[in-house]
């Protein structure tokens, strides 16, 4: 099932009320978003120049501290869609559980698709797929261990889009310009709050990096995308502050929920999943609050929240969960 957070539209049908009226926990996204800068008029009238589009690339490499090449797209998710097309369908294995789309796209361009619970058992594949660190379980695993995967498979992907507090687990120091099969994947929605930008970028060769941008096309993000990215990705200070914020913030969640007499199962700062004995009531519970959460179709027990934004948003959960 291609099921994804974010999808408030399935609270309310089921449980009434209007957009304004809800908590939305169900996704990974930073609930207090980088400041939008000034956007200058040709932003929003031209077309991206190459300059510009290579000016955020800059900015990208520099804030990843990478010597990869570094191509832009429509966020992380359109990464996903293009990396089936860059070899032809073969043996695809993805260390699950984790983020549904890998699978799903591999196995609609042709892919035979194995659901692995190892490292180990990825080895030998043709197109290896791990998300570091994983969604929704914050599975971790070390850079020495990855690049040793990358030696035994045909080509590795690896989906850091929840790695920009936790620099340290990226392979993106490890990459260099002639890298041909190592595909790292970053989102720059969630850590700065501004999915709706719809940016990403991916870390590899630059063979690998020339054809994917040609799959890109000559426009593969917006005039503002380019703007603000580069505007957000220079900001150093802003990112430190935000990951400090955001550590903070997932121990209060997890001193919350623990409280409430939920278990840890893991996470990254900007999501907690939870072991609750009933995933499918704790959800109903916090619904009947206007609070929406996000449950798993392979785990009846597991649930995940994003952080609240502001102190009502904290106050009006601890609440719900009957925590005071």
């Amino acid at each position: 099932m291609r099921d994804h957070g974010g999808d408030l539209d399935a609270a309310i049908a089921r449980h009434g009320g209007a957009p304004a009226d809800w908590l939305d926990l169900s996704t990974g996204i930073n609930p207090r978003p980088y400041p939008l800068p000034t956007l200058p008029a040709r932003a929003w009238g031209a077309l991206p120049t190459r300059a510009e589009i290579a000016a955020l690339c800059d900015a990208a490499r520099a804030a990843y501290g990478t010597d990869a090449d570094i191509v832009p797209l429509a966020g992380a998710q359109a990464a996903i869609q293009i990396v089936p097309h860059l070899h032809p369908a073969g043996r695809a294995r993805v260390l699950t559980p984790t983020y549904n789309e890998h699978a799903a796209t591999l196995r609609a361009a042709g892919w035979q698709v194995e659901e692995c619970a190892t490292l180990d058992a990825l080895r030998g594949a043709d197109l290896a797929v791990v998300v570091n660190p994983n969604n929704p379980d914050g599975r971790r695993h070390p850079t020495e261990a990855l690049t040793d995967l990358g030696q035994s498979v045909g080509l590795l992907v690896v989906d850091e889009s929840f790695c920009d507090a936790e620099p340290t687990l990226s392979l993106a120091g490890r990459l260099s310009a002639d890298a041909d099969r190592i595909v790292v994947q970053r989102s720059f929605g969630k850590f700065y709050g501004l999915a709706g930008l719809r940016l990403g970028f991916v870390l590899t060769g630059g063979r690998l990096a020339d054809r994917m941008r040609a799959m890109g096309g000559p426009w593969p993000v917006s005039g503002p995308a380019i703007a603000i990215g580069q505007t957000a990705l220079g900001d150093d200070a802003w990112r430190t502050e935000t990951a400090a914020r955001l550590d903070r913030d997932a121990a209060r969640l997890d001193a919350l929920c623990v409280a409430a007499g939920w278990s840890l199962v893991g996470g990254t700062s900007l999501f907690r999943t939870y072991e609750t004995g009933d995933a499918a009531a704790a959800r109903t519970r916090l619904a009947e609050g206007r609070i929406w959460a996000r449950i798993f179709p392979y785990s009846p027990t597991w649930i995940r929240l994003g952080l609240p934004g502001d102190e009502p948003g904290w106050s009006r959960l601890a609440e719900r969960l009957d925590v005071r």
